[in-house]
């Protein structure tokens, strides 16, 4: 097992070497401990096929590749490198083998994830074929991405956590402790593939857990006797290179090194943040951010806004263009011809539809759809430059109608819909594109990356985490939930009686029209023929 942590320092002007402490001389062997320390954290855990339980090493060992990407559906602001987002809740990118059974991703979906997972009585999950996407790849370089995607909200991982603790932890002490560390983060990712045969898990925390102000005090220790963990407190630092990031800091080997080193590096990045130009080293967030809410009422077309101050909203270089990735569940859909037509777009501020792939039947109910969902890519229009230079308090909206399926009958006059947040970023265009595969910290499989050429570079826009500015809207961090109509089941009785009394009334109504007449006429027939 190889463990790796990394801290990156969010204002370099307050860290000094004296909050960290290494201890080569422990009860329990050598320790690194980090007092107070303001930082972002990523522990990454990478384990070989032969160091997992068997029962879990067959459930990998079905899969060309895996990944699986979880996000939290809590507002935070980004530190680089660990920028690169994806819409909250549980997403998962694969490839099968020819060997694997349709029926292998439910099982373990049901195995490990609640039943309410998607407000039904089970995760809407059939099959692999029929329940998974096929993931649009436009990008030779990305032909070796995972094929198909299975996405299904879920807001906490610790249920899943749970059930992994009682089936594979058993009584291992450090999978206890690794577990317990993990459910407090905001991000997860597992990545499997079947040429390494190696199982990475990669937790996110984006501030210390607890009191923010207190930053991280935690002490680390070596699982065993003959491990080590990488462990390197970082800053990121200014660079004239503007496809490059870098660094400098303090790297240490728990287990061989007596006391960190100091070190400064620098890497190529396909994620990267948007920055605003200082004079002094401290680099400060980019004021472009964005907020998503739902038009009030929704009704059965809600139309979706992405909403950004106008005054902010200008391109980071010529190259690049705002986009917009939207994950779907299966209860909305996008009518992908109302986006042909330019006028149209126009008046909603976009420029195209980039992609869409997954459930676009335009009429089927929501419970005979099987897949579960759809996902879009949208390229957006930005305001014109007297626009934005004169308007210095004003916003810029860029509106995105869908559709909403109609839902199983339930015991309630509504039920609710999760909507996740959609990831928003400039797709700029990078010279070096083929080095940026050497960064150690970037991720892969967001489910968008394919959709654009090798030489690409993505600058995330951050979330504001808040849209309650529309009356009405209900929000839950960077979820929104639209409330929808359905038969009450409570009243089901009433309305199936009234309808087959409005049937009868309907029947005996025409009778008397049509026989009624009939006898009329008979009636003038007959006077007719005694005068």
């Amino acid at each position: 097992m190889k463990q790796r942590i990394t801290y990156v320092v969010q204002n370099p002007e307050e860290f000094s070497p004296e909050q960290l402490v290494v201890n080569n001389e422990g009860d329990f062997g050598p320790s690194f401990t980090l007092k107070g320390v303001h930082a972002a954290k990523e522990h990454r855990i990478t384990l070989s096929l032969d160091e997992l339980p068997k029962e879990l090493s067959k459930v990998f060992q079905q899969w060309h590749e895996l990944h699986i990407r979880w996000a939290s559906p809590k507002p935070y602001t980004a530190t680089p490198p660990f920028t690169s987002r994806v819409s909250p809740g549980l997403h998962v990118f694969f490839t099968p083998l020819d060997t694997t059974p349709e029926n292998a991703l439910c099982e373990t979906l049901r195995s490990f994830v609640p039943g309410d997972l998607t407000n039904d009585e089970r995760p809407k999950c059939s099959s692999t074929n029929d329940t998974s996407i096929k993931l649009p790849i436009l990008s030779e370089r990305f032909s070796m991405s995972a094929s198909s995607q299975y996405y299904a909200y879920l807001e906490s991982l610790n249920y899943f956590i749970g059930r992994f603790r009682e089936s594979f932890c058993r009584k291992r002490m450090q999978c206890y402790e690794n577990l317990r560390q993990f459910s407090s983060a905001l991000y997860i990712d597992i990545d499997y593939d079947t040429i390494s045969r190696t199982v990475v898990l990669t937790a996110g925390w984006p501030r210390a857990t607890g009191a923010i102000e207190d930053g991280w005090d935690e002490t680390i220790t070596l699982p065993s006797e003959d491990a080590t963990v990488e462990i390197g407190v970082l800053s990121h630092e200014p660079n004239s290179d503007p496809e490059d990031i870098q660094f400098g800091g303090f790297l240490t080997v728990l287990g061989q090194d007596e006391r960190p080193k100091a070190t400064r590096f620098q890497t190529p990045t396909r994620h990267y943040p948007l920055l605003q130009s200082s004079s002094t080293a401290t680099l400060n967030p980019h004021p472009l951010t964005f907020t998503t809410s739902f038009n009030q009422p929704t009704g059965l077309h809600p139309t979706l806004t992405l909403t950004f101050p106008s005054q902010h909203l200008t391109p980071p270089n010529p190259s690049c263009k705002l986009h917009t990735h939207l994950t779907l569940p299966s209860a909305l859909f996008i009518d992908a011809y109302q986006f042909s037509d330019a006028l149209f777009l126009a008046s909603k501020n976009l420029k195209s539809l980039r992609s869409l792939a997954g459930a676009t039947d335009l009429e089927a109910p929501n419970w005979v759809v099987q897949q579960w969902g759809s996902a879009a890519l949208f390229q957006l229009a930005l305001p014109p430059l007297h626009h934005a230079s004169s308007n210095t308090q004003g916003t810029w909206n860029s509106s995105i109608p869908l559709h909403l399926r109609y839902l199983p009958a339930s015991a309630a006059s509504h039920t609710s819909v999760p909507v996740p947040w959609p990831v928003v970023f400039w797709a700029c265009r990078a010279e070096e594109g083929a080095k940026q595969s050497s960064n150690p910290f970037d991720r892969m499989h967001l489910g968008y990356e394919g959709l654009f050429g090798p030489k690409t570079r993505f600058m995330h826009v951050e979330p504001s985490g808040a849209s309650g500015h529309i009356e009405g809207a209900k929000s839950d961090g960077l979820v929104e939930w639209i409330e929808v109509p359905v038969l009450d089941t409570r009243w089901s009785g009433w309305v199936e009686g009234g309808t087959v009394g409005m049937v009868v009334l309907a029947f005996l109504g025409l009778c008397w029209v049509l026989f009624g007449k009939t006898d009329g006429r008979r009636e003038v027939e007959r006077e007719k023929k005694k005068q």
